[in-house]
């Protein structure tokens, strides 16, 4: 998370940045990463999308579904239904988490195998790209300033 805090002072220092939160998106353990980030630097993100993520509630002291008390972002979360990275035991405890802390999220598990995004390689699912990149626009639309 040291990362993290260089690469949001960096971004905004960029000339032609807007002030304030960012948008943050994570495929499989990037989702984890984008999670975690949201809950170590909850003034800097509104709003944080995990793709196909693994292990975001599961028994590790850092565990992302921990800091579900500090994130502050709109969370949107696609599982997928093929994946022993982010087993259905694993959606209830972050959801158990996101609700106790009154996080704004949404949790969806699609109909793919994990990995479900990226064209090139043999689990692509067209349909779930393309879900992919409205949820993903929509979210970002909705959350960060214009």
């Amino acid at each position: 998370m040291r990362d993290t805090r260089v690469f949001l002072e960096h971004i905004a220092a960029e000339p032609g940045v807007r002030p304030g939160p960012v948008g943050a998106v994570g495929y499989c353990m990037g989702g984890r990463m984008a999670v975690t980030a949201a809950g170590h630097y909850p003034d800097r993100f509104a709003a944080v999308a995990a793709y196909h993520p693994g292990n975001l509630a599961d028994a590790e002291p850092d565990s992302p579904h921990l800091l579900a008390a500090k994130i502050t972002a709109e969370v949107y979360v696609a599982a997928a239904s093929d994946d022993p990275t982010f087993p259905e035991e694993q959606k209830q405890r972050l959801v158990a988490a996101f609700e106790a802390a009154g996080v704004n999220y949404t949790l969806e598990t699609y109909p793919a195998r994990h990995g479900w995004v990226f064209p090139d390689i043999p689990v692509y699912d067209a349909a779930g790209n393309a879900r992919h990149w409205a949820t993903l626009l929509e979210l970002f639309a909705r959350t960060l300033p214009r």
